[in-house]
C-alpha cells in the first residue's frame, strides 16, 4: 500500500511539472547509471543508461553540441558510427549528425516532440565539415532544401549524394523509419531507381526541409520500450504520398493538447534527481 501511494505520489508530481516546465529533463545533465535501457514510447519516454556520441568520427561531425543532445542508446551510436563509415566509403562528404537525444532522454524544451528514448536522431541535408566554433552552435547554417511556396524540392541544390545518403540510412535493419519532408519523398520516389525496396521506411512528415529524422526499432532486450505500428506495405510513392499535398479542411479551433502521463520509471527517474 505505501509503494502504491509514493508512486501515485510521483505520477501526480512529476506529470504536473512536465505540464508546465518542458525543461525538467534538461537539468540532468550526465546520464542515469545502468544497463542501457529505452523506456517508453519515442514521444513520450527516458533512457537509462544513455551514451554520449563522440563529437567527430570517421565520416561524422556532430553539430549544434552546445545543447547537449548527442546521447542515445548504444544501439543509435553504433548506427551512426556504421554509417558514417558507410558514407566516407562511398565518396559521400562528411555527414552532420545533429540533434539525438539528452542524457536521460526526456522531452526537449523546444524543437521535437519524439528523441525521448534514445533511439531518434536528426542528420543534416548539409554535408560538412565545420570548424568546430561553428559546429558547436551553427545556428542560420542549414540548407533549406524545399521551396515552402511550391512544396518541390530545389533542383539546383539536390545532388544525388542527397539520395544515396538517405539510401544508405535506410539499407540498416534497425531502422524502423526515417522522416523527411513529403517534396523529399516525392524527390526521393523519382530518383530511386529499381532497387525500391528502401523507400518503404521513408516516411512524409511536416518540416524536415533542412534534414531528416532516423528512428530505429527498439532493441530486442528493451522491454518497457514501445515500437510505431508496422509501415504500410508498399514504397508509399502513390496516392498516399501525394494526399500530403491537399489542402488541410478548416477544423475550427485546434484543441488543447494535454502532455501524456510519463512512464512510471521515467517518473522515477526525475524523482530521484530531485526533480519534484
Amino acid at each position: 500500500m505505501k509503494i502504491f501511494f509514493k508512486l501515485l505520489f510521483i505520477t501526480t508530481v512529476a506529470l504536473t511539472s512536465t505540464q508546465t516546465n518542458a525543461t525538467l529533463w534538461e537539468k540532468i545533465k550526465t546520464p542515469i547509471r545502468g544497463k542501457a535501457q529505452s523506456i517508453g514510447g519515442y514521444s513520450n519516454g527516458c533512457i537509462i543508461g544513455a551514451t554520449p556520441l563522440a563529437l567527430q568520427g570517421e565520416g561524422y561531425q556532430v553539430i549544434r553540441s552546445a545543447r547537449n543532445r548527442y546521447y542515445g542508446h548504444p544501439e543509435l551510436l553504433d548506427y551512426l558510427i556504421n554509417l558514417g563509415k558507410k558514407t566516407k566509403a562511398a565518396g559521400i562528404p562528411t555527414i552532420l549528425i545533429g540533434d539525438m537525444g539528452m542524457p536521460a532522454g526526456g522531452r526537449f524544451a523546444s524543437g521535437h516532440a519524439s528523441h525521448q528514448t534514445g533511439l531518434d536522431a536528426d542528420i543534416w541535408l548539409r554535408f560538412g565539415p565545420m570548424d568546430n566554433q561553428t559546429a558547436r552552435n551553427p545556428a542560420g547554417l542549414a540548407t533549406i532544401m524545399v521551396n515552402r511556396n511550391t512544396q518541390r524540392v530545389y533542383d539546383n541544390l539536390w545532388q544525388q549524394q542527397h539520395t544515396d545518403l538517405i539510401k544508405l540510412a535506410a539499407s540498416d535493419n534497425r531502422v524502423n523509419r526515417i522522416f523527411v519532408n513529403p517534396a523529399i519523398k516525392v524527390k526521393l520516389c523519382q530518383t530511386a531507381g529499381n532497387d525500391r525496396a528502401w523507400l518503404a521506411k521513408i516516411r512524409p512528415w511536416y518540416g524536415h526541409d533542412a534534414h531528416f529524422h532516423i528512428r530505429l526499432t527498439c532493441p530486442a532486450d528493451a522491454t518497457s520500450c514501445e515500437n510505431q505500428a508496422p509501415i504500410p506495405a508498399g514504397d508509399g510513392c502513390g496516392k498516399e504520398l501525394y494526399s500530403w499535398f491537399e489542402p488541410k479542411p478548416d477544423t475550427g479551433t485546434p484543441a488543447t493538447k494535454t502532455l501524456p502521463t510519463p512512464p512510471v520509471q521515467c517518473q522515477m527517474i526525475l524523482s530521484e534527481q530531485g526533480l519534484n
